[in-house]
């Protein structure tokens, strides 16, 4: 009766201890606030919309967020968060957003296999010999780890509309490989917003250098 006890403490243990670890590998977006509380935004009273950009370019942020690592690849993630303070739908189905950098080169947003062709690129190493391919049919195998897809799927920015007074958020990853100090004197350009009625609000531009002068509590 005892040992029977002790088994099913344990088996319960290690079916926690599994869970714990299944849900350690899901992305978990961090809180996001409103767009307003944050140092790099636009904000269009009279359209009662704010846009905010938060990059996660320093170690102490990225850890505890993320597992696939960005910015060895070449990428830096910036989040964006749109804040609705009207009282009708905000319509984000046409939104498109650009990085501009100080010397004008103009990036859009990586798409999900463009990460993964990276992230498998800086995966190999430099010593590790090249394959050459049989002529039989094999199956493809993925270069790119399940747990790094879900990531790089989860953590993007997803939603299509904002509703009345509420936030929205997720991350865009830039390219910025070969790109010094890519931050310093950038902006984040976003466009395609509209209302309910299908008018298109004023585009959006986020100075990227608040962000980097920002100093809590000054």
């Amino acid at each position: 009766m005892r040992r029977a006890l002790i088994l099913s403490v344990l088996a319960g243990l290690s079916l926690s201890a599994a869970l714990l670890i299944a849900d350690d590998k899901v992305f978990v977006a961090p809180k996001a606030y409103h767009a307003n509380t944050y140092p790099a935004r636009d904000e269009h009273p009279l359209e009662h919309v704010s846009i905010a950009a938060d990059p996660y370019d320093l170690p102490d942020k990225t850890a505890g967020v993320f597992r696939v690592p960005y910015k060895q690849a070449g990428f830096v993630p910036i989040r964006l968060i749109v804040s609705n303070d009207g009282d009708s739908t905000l319509v984000l189905s046409d939104m498109k957003a650009e990085l501009i950098t100080v010397r004008k080169v103009k990036i859009r947003p990586a798409v999900p296999d463009d990460i993964y062709r990276r992230i498998a690129k800086q995966g190999k190493r430099p010593d590790e010999p090249r394959t050459v391919p049989l002529p039989i049919p094999r199956k493809a195998k993925p270069s790119v780890s399940k747990e790094a897809q879900d990531e790089v799927e989860a953590s993007g920015f997803l939603a299509r509309a904002v509703e009345p007074h509420s936030t929205q958020a997720g991350f865009l990853y830039f390219d910025v490989e070969g790109i010094s100090n890519p931050l310093a004197g950038a902006y984040l350009y976003v466009t395609g917003l509209r209302d309910a009625g299908g008018q298109e609000l004023m585009y959006f531009e986020i100075p990227l250098e608040k962000y980097l002068s920002y100093r809590p509590g000054h």
